[in-house]
C-alpha cells in the first residue's frame, strides 16, 4: 500500500464489501456484543472505574481500529491485562474512584495512543520482536493469577487490596472472617456456572442435536445469562438491602467528550507507565491478529496496527474510556462468528452503543459478584501452567527468563514485572547475540558439503582449519569470534590455512569488520593464511569497501570446497618445498 492507502486500511476491504459480507459481519457483532456488555462493565471495575466506562471504551475505539487497523477479527476494547496495568499507575497519582483517578485513567488512554501512532509512523512494529514468549507469557500468567485473586473480594463480600500476591493474600485472609454469605453464594454459583457453560455447555447441545458451531457460539454467551440469572435474583429476593453490593445506577449516555488534563507533572509521572502499556497491549493484540490472520491465509502490517491501535487508545480518552487494545477471548469469537472485515466492530460499537443508551437501567442490580466470576473465568483461561515444564525442556535460559518474570510479577506488580520482562527479554537477546553458535567443519567423504565435525564423520586436514559462523558478525560478537579464532589457532599446531565459512553471516558491521583485520594480522604473524568462503553478496560490497580484502592473507572463494581443496593443495607444495633434497629425488620431483 502506498499513500492514503498505506494509513486507511479500509479502502482496500471497503470496495469489496457486499451483502453477504455485511450478512457475517452483523451476526458476528451482535455475537459479540451480547459478549462485550458484561466483560465492558467487569474490566472497568477491575480497572477502578466507574462501569460505565468500560462501555464508553468499547464505542468510539472499535470504530477508529476499523478504519486504521489491518486484522479484519480483532475484537479491540477493554482487556483484563490492560484493565489491571491502569489500575496500577492510575493508582499511582490517585485513589481508585477519584474524579483525579479518572482523569488519570484518561490521560493514560492519551498518552499510550500517542506512543503507539508515533511508533507506527517511524515503522516500528519490529519491536514487538524484542518481547520473547516465554517472558510474555510468563507475565500474562502471574497477571491472570494477580487479577483472579483481586476478585475474591467482591466474591467474598469482603474488603482487600494491594497490587501484589502477597498483599492480596495477606488481606483476604485477615478478612475472611467478614464474609458475606449471601455474596459469596452469588459469587460462587456464578463462578461454577461460568465454568460449566465454558466447558460443559457445548457437548450438552450437541447431544442435543445442535451442530457444533452455533453450539460454541452460544456457549460463549454464558457470561449474559449469569447476569441476567444473578440480577433477577437479587431483585426477586430483595438481596441488595441484606448487604450484597450491586453495580448501580449507570448513567444513560452516549460518550461523552473528554478532553485529558494537561498537566505537565502528571504526564511526566504517567509517561514510563503508559510506553509499557502501549508496549504489552500491542504484544498482546499483534499476536492474536496475527495467529486469526493466519487461518484465513490474511496478513496484518505490524507497522499499521499500531497506528490502528494507538487512533483506538486516542478515541477513547476523547470519549470518556481507557486504555484498550485487542482482546483475545472476544476476538476469537468475532472470528468463529464469521467476521469477515473490521466493519464487525463497527456493528458492534453500535450495539453498545444502544446498551448505553437504553439498557443500563436493567444493569443497576447486577451484583458485583457476579462480574467478579466473568472476569475470574476469564482471566483463568490466560494461566498457563504447561509452558513452563514444555520451556524447561527445551531451554532452560528461556525458563529462567520465564519463572523470574512471573516472580516479579506476583511479588513486585505488574509495573515491575513489565519492566523485568523487557530488561529481560532483552537480555537474553543480547546475551545469544554476543554468543553466536560456530562450528568446525569437515567435508562428508565423497561429498562437497562441510558438517560440523563433532556430529558427523568428516574428512579434515591437520593443516587446514574451517569454522562455520552461524551468525552475523556485529559489535556484539566481534571480540568473541577473535578469543575463538585465536583459541582454535593456537589448538592446532600444524596449522596453515584457516578458512571462515560465512554462509550464515548476513551481515559484517564496522566492529567486526576491525576484528577480522586483526585476526588477519595476527594469523598472518604466526604464518597461517585467512580464507573468506561463500560470503554472501551484499556482505562482499559492503567487504570491498574496505581495505580487508586487499590485505587478507588468502582469498574470499565462491565455494567452501573450493577453498579445502586449494588451502590443502598450498599445503602440499609448501611441504614439498620444505622438503631435503634427497627426499625430492626420492619422490621423483627432480
Amino acid at each position: 500500500m502506498t499513500g492514503v492507502a498505506r494509513y486507511l486500511p479500509m479502502l482496500g476491504w471497503a470496495r469489496a464489501y457486499d451483502r453477504s459480507t455485511l450478512t457475517s459481519d452483523l451476526v458476528a457483532a451482535a455475537i459479540v456484543t451480547v459478549m462485550l456488555i458484561p466483560q465492558s462493565l467487569a474490566y472497568a471495575m477491575l480497572a477502578g472505574l466507574p462501569p460505565e466506562v468500560g462501555l464508553y471504551a468499547s464505542i468510539a475505539p472499535l470504530i477508529a481500529y476499523a478504519i486504521f487497523g489491518t486484522s479484519r477479527a480483532l475484537a479491540v476494547g477493554p482487556v483484563a491485562v490492560i484493565s489491571l496495568m491502569t489500575l496500577a499507575a492510575a493508582g499511582s497519582v490517585a485513589s481508585p474512584g477519584t474524579a483525579e483517578f479518572v482523569a488519570a485513567a484518561l490521560v493514560l488512554a492519551l498518552l499510550s495512543g500517542l506512543i503507539l501512532l508515533l511508533m507506527g509512523v517511524l515503522r516500528l512494529g519490529f519491536l514487538a520482536n524484542l518481547l520473547s514468549h516465554p517472558v510474555v507469557s510468563g507475565f500474562i500468567t502471574a497477571s491472570g493469577i494477580i487479577i483472579a485473586f483481586s476478585q475474591f473480594k467482591s466474591i467474598l463480600g469482603v474488603s482487600a487490596s494491594g497490587e501484589t500476591l502477597p498483599e492480596l493474600i495477606d488481606t483476604l485472609v485477615g478478612n475472611l472472617p467478614a464474609t458475606h454469605l449471601p455474596t459469596l453464594a452469588i459469587g460462587v454459583a456464578a463462578t461454577a456456572f461460568l465454568f460449566w457453560v465454558r466447558k460443559g455447555l457445548k457437548p450438552l447441545l450437541v447431544r442435543a442435536g445442535m451442530a457444533p458451531r452455533p453450539a460454541d457460539l452460544l456457549a460463549k454467551t454464558g457470561p449474559i445469562a449469569a447476569v441476567a440469572a444473578s440480577t433477577l435474583a437479587v431483585v426477586a429476593l430483595g438481596l441488595e438491602e441484606a448487604g450484597v453490593k450491586v453495580v448501580g445506577e449507570i448513567p444513560q449516555s452516549l460518550p461523552p467528550f473528554t478532553v485529558p488534563l494537561f498537566d505537565a507533572e502528571l504526564w511526566g509521572r504517567l509517561a514510563i507507565p503508559a510506553l509499557l502499556l502501549s508496549v504489552i497491549g500491542f504484544v498482546e493484540s499483534v499476536s492474536v491478529a496475527q495467529t486469526l490472520a493466519a487461518k484465513k491465509r490474511q496478513r496484518i502490517d505490524p507497522d499499521q496496527e499500531l497506528i490502528g491501535l494507538g487512533s483506538a487508545n486516542v478515541a477513547a480518552a476523547f470519549t470518556g474510556g481507557y486504555p484498550v487494545t485487542g482482546g483475545f477471548a472476544r476476538s476469537v469469537v468475532n472470528f468463529d462468528a464469521g467476521a469477515e472485515t473490521p466493519a464487525a466492530g463497527v456493528f458492534t460499537a453500535g450495539g453498545i452503543l444502544v446498551a448505553a443508551l437504553f439498557l443500563t437501567p436493567l444493569l443497576a442490580s447486577l451484583p458485583v459478584a457476579t462480574l467478579a466470576a466473568t472476569i475470574i473465568v476469564a482471566v483463568l483461561s490466560l494461566v498457563d501452567l504447561k509452558s513452563p515444564a514444555e520451556i524447561w525442556r527445551y531451554s532452560r535460559t528461556d525458563f529462567a527468563a520465564m519463572m523470574a518474570t512471573i516472580f516479579i510479577t506476583l511479588i513486585a506488580g505488574v509495573e515491575s514485572g513489565v519492566i523485568a520482562g523487557v530488561g529481560l527479554s532483552l537480555a537474553l537477546f543480547l546475551w545469544r547475540a554476543s554468543r553466536p553458535h560456530a562450528a568446525i567443519v569437515g567435508r562428508v567423504p565423497e561429498t562437497e558439503h562441510f558438517r560440523n565435525v563433532r556430529r558427523h564423520k568428516v574428512f579434515t586436514d591437520p593443516r587446514v582449519l574451517t569454522i562455520r559462523i552461524d551468525e552475523s558478525l556485529t559489535y556484539l560478537n566481534a571480540r568473541w569470534l577473535e578469543e575463538f579464532v585465536l583459541e582454535q589457532v593456537a589448538e592446532h599446531e600444524q596449522l596453515k590455512h584457516l578458512v571462515l565459512m560465512c554462509s550464515a553471516v548476513n551481515a559484517i558491521d564496522a566492529s567486526a569488520l576491525e576484528s577480522l583485520e586483526a585476526i588477519n594480522h595476527r594469523l598472518a604473524d604466526a604464518g597461517v593464511s585467512l580464507h573468506l568462503s561463500e560470503v554472501k553478496g551484499p556482505v562482499m560490497d559492503a567487504l570491498e569497501r574496505s581495505h580487508l580484502l586487499e590485505n587478507l592473507g588468502g582469498k574470499v572463494w565462491l565455494s567452501q570446497n573450493a577453498a579445502f581443496d586449494a588451502a590443502v593443495a598450498s599445503a602440499d607444495r609448501l611441504e614439498d618445498a620444505q622438503r631435503p633434497p634427497d627426499l625430492w629425488l626420492a619422490r621423483g620431483l627432480i
